[in-house]
Order: C-alpha cells, then sequence, then structure tokens
C-alpha cells in the first residue's frame, strides 16, 4: 500500500489535525511565528499523528482527546528535532534547510523551548494530564538514551544490550507514546493501553534498526552508503554484530579504523565491507523482522476493522521503506 492509501480510513480526521497543528503552534511573536511557518511548510510524513489516531480508530473512535495527544507528541518530537539539530551542527534535514542553519542556534534554541510549552500548555489547558505524563516520560528516556550513546560513543564499547536499551529510549519511547496515548484517548482498559504501548516500542525498535541498515547500504545516486554514523562512531546493531564475529586482532583493527575513519570515505567503505563480509546487515535484518512481527502479532490479537488493517500496512511501511 501507499501512504495515502494507508491513511484512507483517518483522512479527513488528519487534514483536520493540519488546521488544528498550525493554529496550536501560533504566538505573539512575528519571529516565533515565521520559525514556526518554516516548520509546517516542511512537515514530514505525519507517521506519528497517523500511529494516534489509527490506534484511537481501531480502538474505538477518534475523539478530541486523539487530536490532543497527536498535537503534543508531533509539538515535543518537532521540538526535539530541531533541539537535536543544534546540538549536531546539522544544517539540512531531509534534504531542506534546518532552522539552525537560517536563524542560527539561538533562535532554534528558544523556538524548541517555545514549542515545548505550547504543548504542556495545551495538555494543562484540556486537563489531559495522563497523556501528558506518557509523552513526558517519552522526552526523558530520548534526553537519556542519547547522553547514554554519547557516553559509550567515546569508548566505542557498546554492546547489544546497551544497543537496545538506547533505541528503546531514543526511538521505541516515543512511538509506543503514539499509541499509547491513541489508545487512553478511548478507553480505559488498561490491558488494552498496555498491549498498545508494547506494540508501539516493538515498532519502534524495528523502525530505529532498519534506520541503521540503511547507514551501511550502497544506494543512492552515486551508490555510495552514507556512513553518517560512522562518522560520528556510533556503534550500531551491524558493526556490534560484526565485532562479536571478529578476532581479537580484527576487533582492534576495526574500533581504530572507525576511531579514524571521519569523513575518509576509503575507510568508511573498508568498514561497510567488512560489516557485510561478517553478515552484520543480514543480523540486523533478521533481528528488525522479528520485532516487526512481535508489533503485528500484538496487532492480531484485537478485532479486524478498517483501522487496524491499515495500522498493519503502516507497520510494513515503516519497516520496508527505502529512506
Amino acid at each position: 500500500m501507499s501512504l495515502e492509501e494507508i491513511k484512507k480510513p483517518i483522512a479527513k480526521e488528519l487534514n483536520a489535525f493540519n488546521s488544528y497543528f498550525s493554529s496550536s503552534v501560533k504566538g505573539s511573536s512575528p519571529l516565533i511565528n515565521i520559525t514556526t511557518h518554516f516548520i509546517l511548510r516542511r512537515k514530514g510524513k505525519q507517521m506519528r499523528p497517523m500511529f494516534v489516531f489509527l490506534t484511537s480508530s481501531m480502538l474505538g473512535g477518534i475523539n478530541a482527546r486523539s487530536f490532543t495527544a497527536a498535537t503534543l507528541i508531533e509539538l515535543l518530537h518537532t521540538a526535539t528535532l530541531i533541539h537535536d539539530d543544534v546540538v549536531d551542527e546539522s544544517f539540512e534535514r531531509r534534504g531542506f534547510f534546518t532552522i539552525n542553519a537560517l536563524w542560527k542556534s539561538k533562535i532554534a534554541v528558544l523556538t524548541g523551548d517555545y514549542l515545548l510549552a505550547k504543548g504542556l500548555l495545551l495538555t494543562v489547558k484540556n486537563k489531559d494530564y495522563d497523556m501528558l505524563e506518557i509523552v513526558s516520560r517519552a522526552v526523558k528516556e530520548m534526553s537519556e538514551g542519547e547522553l547514554d550513546q554519547i557516553q559509550k560513543t567515546k569508548k566505542l564499547n557498546i554492546t547489544e544490550k546497551d544497543y537496545f536499551s538506547i533505541i528503546r529510549m531514543k526511538t521505541a519511547s516515543l512511538f509506543s507514546a503514539c499509541t499509547e496515548c491513541g489508545a487512553k484517548a478511548v478507553t480505559d482498559n488498561e490491558t488494552v493501553i498496555d498491549a498498545m504501548r508494547r506494540f508501539g516500542e516493538s515498532l519502534g525498535i524495528a523502525f530505529q534498526i532498519r534506520d541503521d541498515i540503511f547507514d551501511y547500504q550502497y544506494n543512492g545516486i552515486a551508490g555510495k552508503p552514507a556512513g553518517n554514523d560512522l562518522k560520528e562512531k556510533k556503534l550500531t546493531l551491524p558493526v556490534i554484530y560484526t565485532l562479536s564475529q571478529s578476532s581479537p586482532a580484527e576487533r582492534i583493527k576495526l574500533r581504530s579504523t572507525i576511531r579514524r575513519a571521519g569523513k575518509d570515505r576509503r575507510a568508511i567503505k573498508e568498514i561497510i565491507d567488512l560489516i557485510n563480509n561478517k553478515g552484520g546487515i543480514d543480523y540486523a535484518s533478521t533481528v528488525m523482522k522479528e520485532y516487526k512481527q512481535k508489533a503485528l502479532a500484538i496487532l492480531n490479537d484485537f478485532p479486524d476493522n478498517e483501522a487496524r488493517n491499515s495500522l498493519m500496512q503502516l507497520v510494513e511501511y515503516a519497516i520496508e521503506r527505502k529512506k
């Protein structure tokens, strides 16, 4: 299915959400309205609001709390992306300039802070404190995951257990917040809510492994892998597995090559070739599919309806995407 086909059961609500979200970010400062307008013009696939709405729809129907949840998550997610771009000194995201690139770091940080505050005010105004607790916990875990990764990156000693702990916090926590909030909006059944939380977590882990695999695959116009994780000395699942399958001498050499890789395309190619030869990509793909199946198995326990089918197709889309 295409993304447009997947959206069909919630197309009306997504259109309404775009207007709702736009009105939610408006402020009294002309500059903040310029930066937020820039953000709105460059919205991505809106996968996170889709997970909120499809979950609510599957479990009974989209309501006002579903809109609050989707907006809160999108506000906080956008804020964290803006702050990430400042921390990483990134000037491009999805082929567009970042706020950091156009307005410098001070305005970018303040814009991120503004969006965080708008999210908090929205939930307080609607008294949706349970939603605020879920999403605040996710943002806390995202921050902890980033800090853990920074600490491990310095020593290049991350284990597979560390890796899964980090991506559960960094990525899966926000996906689980989407599906947990989507459920919480329409039901008080804690068993159902917990099932959808676990669904989002399994999906988020698979989603992050998919992203990590991209970094080591030969693709694009030039037929070259990105190697961005290697440039930042991040050890992800394909590398971790390769290290586990290497001799002590090979591990020393690989870590040494990663330390000096930087923007050295030859060193990056050497590492990627080794990862492919040792089965690192195949192993990561297998684990990714296992987590995808865990997510789909949870959905299979729910009644068959149009929203559930789209949710299952969205899982497939998220994992099988090409970029």
